[in-house]
């Protein structure tokens, strides 16, 4: 993988197979209707007080699930955009991450990440292992997974900090 800065945002290059079906998992990872730690991370209440977590509930969760759903749709728009080419006969994707879409990138990333340290439950320490990614379950894929977008988060970061 091969990452260019343009005018236009970020393009991602020189991906295969593996990366672009990982990047079209960030708005399918993001979906928390099958899990309550998930739902209850991405929509954590703000305070031990029920009368304050019910206003939360009413007046800030609609529009917080608007705000996700907005993010989701964007990225997921982007990548529909994949160009592909013939390289000695292996195929090579690329695609360009919007500059104007970085906050929605943002956001939907993280809300993946989130969801999917809820889903597999994942500890501060396999969080923060450095050790070499192995593919051999769901659960390994998925924290590869939270590492790769938190890569991708980190270099839109830093995009954003040079404007």
């Amino acid at each position: 993988m091969e990452i260019t800065r343009s005018e236009d945002g970020l393009l991602l290059k020189k991906l295969d197979v593996f990366f672009v079906e990982v990047l079209r998992q960030i708005p399918v990872s993001t979906d928390t209707s099958d899990c309550d730690d998930a739902r209850d991370r991405l929509y954590s209440k703000p305070t031990k007080n029920a009368r304050t977590n019910e206003e939360w509930i009413e007046f800030v969760q609609p529009e917080l699930r608007h705000l996700f759903e907005s993010a989701n749709e964007i990225v997921r728009r982007d990548l529909e955009d994949f160009d592909e080419k013939d390289v000695d006969g292996l195929l090579e994707y690329s695609v360009l991450i919007p500059k104007k879409n970085f906050d929605s990138w943002l956001n939907s990333l993280n809300q993946a990440r989130l969801a999917l340290a809820a889903r597999h439950d994942f500890s501060d320490q396999e969080l923060a292992s450095d050790e070499a990614p192995t593919f051999d379950t769901v659960r390994d894929l998925s924290l590869f997974q939270i590492h790769f977008y938190g890569f991708l988060q980190e270099l839109l970061i830093q995009e954003l900090q040079q404007e």
